[in-house]
């Protein structure tokens, strides 16, 4: 690694550690609400497979949707730059009563460090459009996933600028994450149940998946 991949990294963890603590305040990253959390239960659980399931989140911030999926049965490895997010989260799951399916460690989602072929699941909520090499993270997080397994990206084009698109994305997806094929797109910026209210940006889940053996 680099003395520059060394200074971004530091930087980001800065800024995510100082997050942390106010992090949940949003509807969709504390899923408090019971009925945005109804909404993102929902939303995921008809592409997972039958649990129990290898899912890895990545970038999993304050584990609430590790803990989500835990409580569907689901085996979660999280991995957030952050360790107040990753301390957050591992109270989270122990709060929960899923602390035995919920293994949250420190790390860079952009390079995780995850056995290739030990995930059925590969789960990652706004995280993608931050990394500096998105195609080389999306080449990484393919080659985590068994054969039949499903990427699973909640993604948006924010207001601001930032972000990525939809179009991008899929491209993205297309090009690096091998026997992908072409992804399907779920637009999500109508679905005030999910935010906790209206947005102005392009939000949308995308999932792809790996043919099988």
């Amino acid at each position: 690694m680099t003395s520059a991949e060394d200074d971004r990294l530091a930087s980001q963890r800065a800024l995510w550690q100082a997050e942390a603590a106010g992090f949940d305040a949003e509807p969709d990253h504390g899923l408090l609400d019971p009925d945005v959390r109804a909404a993102w239960r929902a939303l995921l659980e008809p592409h997972l497979p039958p649990a129990p399931a290898d899912v890895v989140d990545l970038g999993c911030g304050t584990g609430s949707l590790a803990v989500l999926l835990a409580e569907q049965g689901h085996r979660v490895r999280g991995t957030d730059l952050a360790p107040a997010m990753v301390a957050a989260a591992r109270a989270k799951a122990e709060s929960a009563g899923v602390a035995d399916r919920v293994t949250v460690v420190e790390g860079d989602a952009g390079h995780p460090s995850y056995e290739p072929g030990s995930a059925d699941v590969v789960l990652c909520r706004h995280v993608l459009w931050a990394l500096p090499d998105p195609a080389a993270a999306l080449a990484a997080w393919g080659r985590l996933l068994r054969p039949g397994g499903l990427l699973l990206l909640v993604e948006g084009r924010w207001h601001t600028g930032g972000g990525l698109d939809a179009a991008t994305t899929t491209r993205l997806v297309v090009d690096h994450v091998t026997g992908a094929g072409t992804p399907q797109v779920e637009h999500l910026a109508d679905r005030d149940d999910l935010w906790g209210g209206p947005v102005a940006d392009e939000r949308y889940l995308l999932h792809a998946r790996l043919p099988p053996r």
